[in-house]
């Protein structure tokens, strides 16, 4: 505990050393929302959207302007979060693909350091049968209360493995149940580490008469996306209430983000190209801030690019844990960034939507038709979710399908290798000149574009290395 406080001190010198050793380990709280577009929020400026909680929220602590989900979809975004690992390196290629059983999660390592672990609302990153081998208490969770996809109103749980049916409205379902958890485990000695992941504003969009009806004016299609994003704000500001109610709220991180960029039509990019699905900045940038009143003074924001995978490494750092014992990460501590000594992110963050199709998973039912589940799976695809990783097929490292993106400081580079083709084309982007990502520079800029093909590649052939179990 001792060495975890003094890292503290030395990241953040907000304190004395003898004021700061005496605080407890902070309480650590992810919220991250489904299908929230960077401009779905009030606070990046659209123009209808009531979302006061999230914006105090935001203004309250650090916000994040160039935050990315690691993947234009969901369940990729949702593995590196509980990873810090491109969701890739362990076949969370789309939605609905099953996180390895021999990941190590971030929930893992916290309870393994004294940490109490919950997860609340969506998973998705495999069945959450209770005799599943990747529902989230096989994946480091003491109490989950989990639904298999996205959710709506009167929605269909998973209690460890027990279907029940709740009423009520999605995201304050979610957050109830999560207060609950987290007022039992306050009542401890330890800390606690809650993931609390909404399922709104994923299609269908059926918001509560109350939320729908405070945008009466707008189209129906409209009016019930913009309700679920209220129901989501409404929910948070319980949450962040609740908190301050159990009296915990000073030395509690809560860090908010989206899962993937804007949706089409109805979704608010920011004005930036592309949307959900997309490796283009309007399907990867996402809202985000953290709120931590014991270290964070408010009205902090930075411009610094980081990311989902980003979160592991900055919480484990925090709870003092040694990094070098992980596999190998994809995402770096936010820690001096929060302590504004860093001003340009000191690696790249690489990108790559494989375009391997997504799995249906069916939300209206935890045990029916829950896709993956290692009992309906071929033999071929329950190796991916067991320890037997000596029987995944062998990718290959000199071809990359799909589209694939790296950044480094504000040049953005695209690579595209369609229908498993060694052709392949090159997009280069100056993001500070050109967000919009519409002007190719590629040709004006030859040694760039040389030195980031060399980095991207090599990321590339060891993203695949990991793919074919050479992390474990």
């Amino acid at each position: 505990m001792i060495a975890r406080l003094a890292f503290l001190l030395l990241i953040f010198g907000f304190a004395s050393g003898e004021d700061l050793t005496r605080r407890e380990a902070p309480n650590v709280i992810l919220v991250m929302s489904d299908d929230q577009g960077w401009g779905d929020v009030g606070y990046n400026g659209h123009p209808l959207l009531k979302t006061p909680n999230l914006d105090a929220a935001a203004e309250a602590g650090f916000r994040f302007d160039s935050f990315y989900a690691a993947a234009p979809s969901c369940s990729p975004t949702r593995a590196s979060v509980l990873t810090g690992r491109h969701p890739n390196r362990m076949g969370v290629f789309s939605w609905g693909h099953s996180i390895r059983p021999q990941e190590t999660t971030l929930a893992e390592v916290l309870r393994e350091n004294g940490y109490m672990t919950g997860h609340f609302g969506k998973w998705h990153l495999g069945s959450v049968r209770a005799d599943s081998p990747v529902n989230p208490g096989k994946n480091g969770f003491d109490r989950w209360f989990s639904a298999p996809n996205f959710f709506d109103i009167n929605p269909t749980m998973s209690d460890e493995g027990r279907e029940v049916k709740i009423e009520g409205e999605s995201s304050e379902v979610t957050v109830d149940a999560a207060l609950e958890w987290i007022a039992e485990v306050a009542m401890g000695d330890a800390p606690l580490f809650a993931v609390v992941w909404f399922g709104s504003p994923h299609y269908p969009h059926r918001a509560s008469k109350a939320d729908a009806a405070v945008y009466a004016d707008q189209p129906k299609k409209n009016r019930e996306f913009l309700g679920e994003v209220t129901g989501i704000d409404r929910a948070f500001g319980k949450l962040r209430s609740g908190l301050r109610e159990l009296g915990i709220e000073e030395n509690t991180l809560l860090w908010f983000t989206s899962d993937n960029g804007a949706l089409k039509k109805v979704g608010d990019s920011g004005g930036y190209r592309g949307s959900k699905h997309h490796v283009y900045e309007g399907g990867l940038r996402v809202p985000a801030f953290i709120e931590w009143p014991a270290q964070i003074s408010p009205g902090q924001h930075s411009t610094v690019r980081s990311t989902t995978s980003d979160i592991l490494p900055t919480i484990l750092q925090v709870a003092g844990v040694d990094l070098n014992k992980l596999p190998r990460l994809d995402g770096i501590s936010l820690l001096p960034l929060l302590a504004g000594k860093m001003k340009t992110r000191p690696v790249p963050i690489g990108f790559w939507n494989a375009r391997v199709p997504g799995h249906f998973t069916n939300p209206a039912g935890v045990f029916g038709k829950v896709i993956p589940t290692v009992e309906n799976w071929s033999d071929r695809k329950i190796s991916r979710v067991t320890k037997r990783v000596e029987k995944i097929p062998e990718k290959r490292t000199d071809i990359f399908h799909g589209h694939a993106a790296w950044i480094s400081g504000d040049w953005k580079l695209h690579r595209f290798s369609m229908n498993g083709s060694k052709r392949v084309t090159w997009q280069l982007f100056d993001l500070l000149a050109d967000p919009g990502e519409e002007n190719d520079i590629s040709g004006e800029h030859p040694d760039v574009l040389h030195r980031m093909q060399g980095e991207m590649e090599n990321w590339l052939v060891s993203v695949v290395q990991s793919l074919n179990g050479g992390d474990y």
